[in-house]
Formats: C-alpha cells, structure tokens, sequence
C-alpha cells in the first residue's frame, strides 16, 4: 500500500562519504579527460616536444581568481537548498498545528456540527503536502491525493493548473462549513486561517525556487573558468613534477571540477537526483503525524536506502 513512495529516486546522501558510482558520476568524464590532458602534455614537455619551460604565468593568481568564482556560485547553489529545506520545515510545523487546532478546536458537540469534518481536514492535508511534492517534482499527483479526499474533492484538484494551491482551497471550503454549523467561532477561523496563509507563503517560496533558476553567470563563468585553469595547469606544474604531473594536476584539477559539481547538485533541490531536499521522507513524516493526530493507522517513516534519505 505503501509501495509508492519507496520506490523513488531521489534524496539526499546521509553517509560521510559519497557513494562513488552515484555522488560522483558526473564528475568522472571530465576527469578522465583532464588526466589524458596531463599526460599528453607532460610527455610533450618530458620530450622536449613544446618549448615552454620558460614560460611564466601567474598561475596562483589565476587559481584564486577561479576560487573566489567558485565560492560564489557553491555559496549561492547552498543557500538555494537550505532555504528550500527551511521552508519545508515550516510546512511540516504548521501541517502539524493545523492538524491539532482541527482536533481541538473544532466543536464536534455544536448542534449543526458534522464530526467528520475534523478527519476531513487533517486527512486533507496530509494530501496537501504529497501533491507539493509531486508538483516541486514535475511528477504525476500521487495516490494519496485520492486515498485521503473524496472523488469530487480529486477530481477539482486535478483540473487545477496549481495543484497544491487547490487543496489548500479545498480545506479552507471545509473550514468554512465548519463556520457556517456553528464548529468554531470567529477568532478560532481567523486562527486556522492564519495556519493555511503560513502554509500558502511557504509553498510559494519553495515554487520560486523552483521556478527561478540559478543565474546563468552564476552557473557558466565558474564552470567555464575552472575548465581553462585545470587546461593550463599542467603547464605549470610540469617543470617541477615532470612525470609526477598528472598526479599533482590530476588533484588539484578535481577539487575544482568538485567545486562545479557540487554548485551544480544544489543548485535545484527538486531535480530527480540524490542530492535533492529528501521531500518523500518529509512528507512522509507529516503524513504519520497528521493521521496518528485523528487516531488512524499510519505508514512506516521512509529510511535511509544505501546511505541515501529520499
């Protein structure tokens, strides 16, 4: 029953170190070029084939100069998924509150009050947050967008073009007729309501950055000038490492390269790879909470798979 939300691929890595054939795929071709790179061009200089021994440029500074690119756009890439991450935690907080201000202050005892409105509510919600996620992912609404509202109440939301928003309406509505029989005064709405705009603000933050990509400067020049420094490196470093060179370039190279790669992994915290906000582990969670609130049977939490929290 469960099934659905195991199976997907993405997460984020919770070991030490990266799992080799997955964190650092990408990484490896460039690699492989930039080690070809360096023995062709140690055995150039070994041989005597290119006169550059006397050549002189100030790699330091060039290196810095790259550096100082690169810590901009890891930086901007980091701040990117924390935010993410942060507004997650806010949805979860506030699932939860609207979860036990639906149980507590909702008069199920008024005399035009329908009971199931409060059920209605929070298993509502726990459809909420599973239709964010899929809609951050690009992906199909999930199973449990029809497992916890009505048919009629699925059918609307997957007519809407914001999918998420049109839940969030769909429990404002049944708020609503809770006010209308007489479940909750009018300081209790504006309390409830309060929950839903928190709710509303945080999935507006999470889908500008999904909606607005990093810069292209921030992605290109970086990339660009990290690639042009591991290309002159083994000029320098070939007078002194002679056959040596590919190991010396070879490392200083990567750790460059790994600077880019890591601004790329963060740069979107919703893509389908292992580096995203751990969304289905998230969701999960606030799904147990919100359906152990009104005393149903709840899911098991999402772990770690192969050192990896989807």
């Amino acid at each position: 029953m469960w099934a659905g939300l195991v199976g997907e691929t993405l997460g984020v890595i919770v070991s030490s170190v990266p799992p080799p054939l997955t964190a650092w795929r990408g990484l490896l071709p460039p690699l492989a070029l930039l080690l070809v790179w360096d023995v062709v061009v140690t055995l150039a200089y070994v041989r005597g084939w290119l006169g550059f021994g006397e050549i002189t440029i100030q790699y330091t500074l060039y290196g810095t100069a790259v550096a100082l690119f690169l810590g901009f756009m890891v930086n901007a890439a980091y701040a990117r998924w924390w935010e993410a991450r942060t507004l997650w935690g806010t949805i979860t907080n506030h699932s939860r509150n609207l979860a036990r201000e639906s149980v507590t202050l909702l008069d199920t005892a008024a005399a035009e009050a329908r009971p199931m409105l409060v059920t209605e509510v929070v298993r509502a919600q726990a459809a909420y947050v599973h239709v964010l996620r899929t809609s951050l992912r690009g992906q199909e609404p999930p199973e449990e967008l029809t497992r916890y509202t009505t048919d009629e109440v699925a059918a609307r939301v997957l007519e809407a073009t914001n999918k998420p928003n049109a839940v969030l309406n769909e429990i404002g509505t049944l708020l609503t007729e809770a006010r209308r029989r007489g479940m909750v005064d009018t300081i209790t709405r504006v309390q409830l309501e309060t929950t839903l705009t928190t709710l509303a603000d945080a999935q507006g933050g999470l889908e500008r950055i999904k909606n607005t990509p990093l810069p292209v400067q921030y992605r290109f020049l970086p990339s660009f000038f990290a690639r042009t420094f591991c290309v002159i490196l083994p000029f320098a470093m070939a007078q002194d490492l002679r056959w040596l060179t590919p190991v010396g370039s070879g490392l200083v190279g990567m750790m460059f390269l790994l600077a880019v790669q890591v601004g790329r992994d963060l740069a979107d915290p919703f893509r389908d790879e292992i580096h995203d906000v751990p969304m289905t582990a998230i969701t999960r969670t606030i799904e147990i909470d919100l359906l152990e609130t009104i005393g149903e049977r709840s899911p098991d939490r999402v772990g770690p798979r192969h050192e990896v929290l989807w």
